[in-house]
């Protein structure tokens, strides 16, 4: 076994690094190894390397995020580690140098990692997992780029170099993300959710677990190997159509809100046809709705297939929202496109220099025919039933039922703050919109506000249940939960979820029952209060402001009676 030599460049960290250095030296001890350890500081230098070292044997390891003060010592180091990593995993550091003095390559290099981030909305966790993995990354000394896929496009794109010369592409994402460019790199999927509690964990297993990406073949869709971490299933297909759909209700929803302030509630009416308020209302609702439900389906489709499913999807929603299927009719249309355009995609082999003909002419072809005779002879019919009875349902509820919706969909919001649950009580409010049914997106934005909210005012109320450092962070959660961002109580619930979640749950439930009870519509899908004055946006706005003040204030008190103090000495007075 070789002989270990370790300097540890603490710098004005001069506690970190004996820290560091007695942490290496115990697992050392526990796995058989020699160690010579040397710490610098500003004060000096202690145990200082024997005369002569290193020598030609010897391992090397440099320590610390400081630059070095012995350049000949940098570049004889055979591995460079940050401090947090060192105390991190100790042994696993050790262990890193077993191999690295052979002979085919003095050092071992730091691995080029890419990430890609993004989540079904493209606003909280696309960026707060982003901010997870380059934490991550920095703690273990790896190199690391991200890119944000989020609500406006990418963000920090990776460029073809950058791709090139990276050892591990991370997509940390609950859509489907585009893989066609990482053709021939090892890629490792999982969601957005693990890189942001647990980054160091996703990047250690992705690079142990990581699969190679096919290169896609005469254009057609890329293949997508069944990576260990990656979470496939008809949940996240659905969030890729829900995330490509959103773009076309917001702004349907705000040009028809605009459409009613200027024009009054007869501004869709054929007697004004020629003003302006008329033609907004046509864009919003002939156009941007129209279009709500074959986008829903065609990137299900998208998600399922890849490119040759897009097509069949979107003629798939297309035809079921003409037959009055709705939003149910084009998930239905989208999972049999794609489902139908994949099973094609293995089934049908040609000569290779047809290859080209699958994605362009015979997939979608085939794929639209099939979901198209589908839709039109087998589903449409029964769901748009079945949408008619919801739509009627729904309209008609009254008193009791009203409030157990919306204590239901208030208490989704709150369950796991932007995970499945949250989002599956989303998408359901946000298809209804196409159906004319506004009261359940009433409910679910104020109960989506509320949980950041009452984190943030009970760190006014009960300042002792908190540490410093959550104090601090109220005020952004406050911001946060006034833009509907739910994601921004995660912090919070992540100390104590068994108290902080019934609590939260607690006071969403009673926001989303005051407002399905008062009947309030709510005909955008995102924005919080900050689309409430735009006119028209929202109906009974005193009701509503009632409700996210009452639910905040109730989740407010209950974290204050069920949390417990933080442990002596994090929270000071």
């Amino acid at each position: 076994m070789k002989h270990i030599l370790a300097v540890i460049q603490a710098g004005e960290e001069s506690v970190t690094g004996v820290l560091a250095g007695e942490a290496l030296r115990r697992a050392g001890r526990e796995t058989g190894r020699t160690l010579d350890i040397e710490i610098r500081t500003t004060q000096g230098i202690l145990n200082p390397l024997p005369d002569g070292a290193p020598g030609k044997e010897d391992v090397l390891l440099l320590v610390g995020t400081n630059a070095p003060t012995d350049d000949a010592l940098a570049a004889r180091a055979d591995r460079h580690l940050t401090l947090e990593a060192v105390l991190a995993d100790p042994g696993r550091a050790l262990a890193a140098l077993d191999d690295t003095r052979g002979t085919a390559s003095p050092k071992t290099r730091v691995p080029r990692i890419v990430a890609v981030t993004s989540c079904p909305t493209g606003i909280a966790h696309t960026f707060m997992a982003a901010e997870g993995l380059q934490e991550a990354a920095r703690q273990l000394g790896y190199t690391l780029r991200v890119e944000t896929q989020g609500s406006v496009g990418a963000g920090n794109p990776l460029t073809d170099a950058e791709i090139a010369e990276a050892d591990l592409v991370l997509i940390a994402a609950d859509r489907e993300v585009d893989r066609s460019r990482f053709g021939g790199k090892r890629v490792y999927v999982t969601g957005a959710k693990p890189a942001i509690t647990g980054g160091a964990a996703v990047i250690s297993k992705a690079l142990a677990e990581a699969t190679v990406q096919p290169v896609a073949d005469g254009g057609s869709s890329a293949s997508r190997p069944a990576g260990k971490g990656e979470r496939a299933g008809p949940y996240k297909h659905l969030m890729t159509g829900v995330s490509f759909m959103l773009p076309f209700v917001v702004s349907g929803g705000l040009l028809i809100a605009l459409a009613f302030a200027l024009g009054g509630i007869h501004a869709s009416d054929a007697a004004s046809a020629g003003t302006l308020a008329h033609t907004l209302f046509t864009i919003g609702s002939k156009a941007a709705f129209a279009l709500m439900v074959p986008a829903l389906a065609g990137y299900i489709a998208f998600s399922v297939a890849d490119r040759p499913g897009l097509a069949p999807g979107m003629i798939g929603g297309l035809l079921a929202a003409n037959v009055d299927a709705g939003f149910l009719g084009g998930i239905a249309a989208g999972f049999i496109a794609g489902y139908a355009v994949e099973g094609l995609n293995r089934l049908i082999r040609l000569p290779r220099t047809l290859q080209g003909l699958k994605p362009i002419l015979i997939l979608p072809l085939l794929g639209t025919l099939i979901t198209g005779l589908l839709t039109v002879y087998a589903i449409g019919g029964p769901v748009a039933a079945l949408m008619a009875f919801l739509t009627d349902w729904l309209r008609g509820m009254q008193g009791s039922s009203a409030l157990l919706l919306g204590l239901i969909l208030g208490a989704m919001s709150a369950f796991d703050m932007g995970g499945p649950v949250n989002k599956a009580g989303y998408a359901f409010s946000v298809g209804l919109i196409a159906s004319a049914v506004y009261t359940p997106m009433a409910a679910t934005m104020v109960a989506g506000m509320v949980p950041p909210l009452a984190a943030a005012l009970a760190t006014r109320l009960f300042r002792a249940r908190f540490t410093t450092e959550e104090r601090e962070a109220g005020a952004t959660a406050a911001v946060l939960g006034l833009a509907f961002i739910t994601e921004g109580a995660i912090p919070f619930a992540a100390r104590d979820p068994l108290r902080m979640i019934p609590a939260l749950m607690a006071g969403s439930a009673t926001a989303g029952a005051i407002t399905m009870v008062s009947g309030v519509e709510l005909k955008v899908p995102h924005g919080g209060v900050f689309v409430l004055p735009i006119p028209g946006a929202v109906t009974h706005l005193g009701a509503y402001v009632v409700a996210l003040l009452a639910g905040t204030v109730v989740s407010a008190v209950l974290i204050g009676l069920l949390m417990r103090p933080p442990a002596k000495g994090e929270a000071l007075a």
